[in-house]
């Protein structure tokens, strides 16, 4: 992270994500100037959207994406209401309190194409992607097993109650007797 702002890679990774947060805190993104203008795009096109978006773009791999996950925390520790996304050249991590783990897992995925821009776009594209209510389909489906299983029950006390009864004799005592 150190080199992607700038600092010598021995500086403590504290004081590089502060100069981080300083990026981030001045215009919405830190990455290296070669992609600045391309992510500034997409920052205004998620903000077309009501999408407040910050970038972090770094310009190594670490050894698994949990770090990219946690600078995302870091930086949307301060930013509450925004949705962070960290690039690195192949592993993506995000942070909202605005969307689904769930989408934010699926625009990650989408993410991981080695092109800070397109990645970017790739993920604002699946924020924008309306998702299956899943939720009111759940309720939906309760309450017509419910119906069905009630619907079962008043047709079987109606069928009872419309069938001929017949009488059983009861054995009586003699029957019990014999030899």
């Amino acid at each position: 992270m150190c080199g992607t702002v700038g600092a010598d890679p021995s500086t403590p990774p504290d004081q590089c994500l502060a100069i981080v947060q300083q990026q981030v805190n001045a215009e919405n993104l830190s990455a290296p100037p070669a992609v600045t203008a391309g992510l500034l795009q997409v920052i205004n096109q998620a903000r077309d959207h009501g999408i407040d978006l910050k970038i972090v773009v770094l310009d190594h791999n670490p050894p698994n994406d949990t770090p990219l996950r946690d600078i995302a925390t870091v930086v949307g520790a301060q930013h509450r209401d925004a949705t962070v996304l960290v690039l690195s050249p192949n592993f993506v991590g995000s942070y909202s309190m605005q969307f689904p783990r769930a989408t934010l897992e699926i625009g990650e995925d989408n993410a991981k194409t080695g092109n800070p821009v397109v990645s970017a776009q790739n993920f604002l594209h699946q924020l924008n992607t309306p998702q299956f209510p899943w939720t009111a389909f759940t309720i939906v489906l309760l309450i017509a097993v419910l119906a069905a299983v009630v619907g079962t029950r008043i047709m079987q006390v109606r069928a009872r109650r419309s069938s001929p009864t017949e009488k059983v004799e009861a054995p009586t005592e003699d029957a019990d007797q014999s030899v």
